[in-house]
């Protein structure tokens, strides 16, 4: 996982942006978790930052700072919601 510290990342999935990740974003969640390959593309649309988020990294993160696991949560949540149309209420 990735998170944003500087600058802009464009998601793109088959050529369309999906998401733009500005500053404090994350990205790669979904592979970090289910260790499974990513499903789309990350690329830098402007000079940028990133911090690497690996598994044993995420899990002290989580234990330092609990609410850390529900932000992220929240993330995945939205996007799922977004990429199957049910979008927020």
């Amino acid at each position: 996982m990735y998170a944003v510290v500087e600058g802009e990342v464009h998601v793109v999935l088959r050529g369309q942006v999906l998401e733009t990740v500005g500053e404090g974003g994350i990205f790669g969640e979904l592979a970090l978790l289910d260790d499974r390959p990513r499903s789309a593309s990350a690329i830098a649309s402007t000079d940028c930052k990133v911090a690497v988020i690996d598994l044993r990294r995420f899990g002290v993160l989580v234990q330092q700072t609990p609410f850390f696991a529900v932000d992220v949560m929240r993330v995945m949540a939205e996007r799922l919601r977004r990429n199957t149309g049910q979008g927020s209420p």
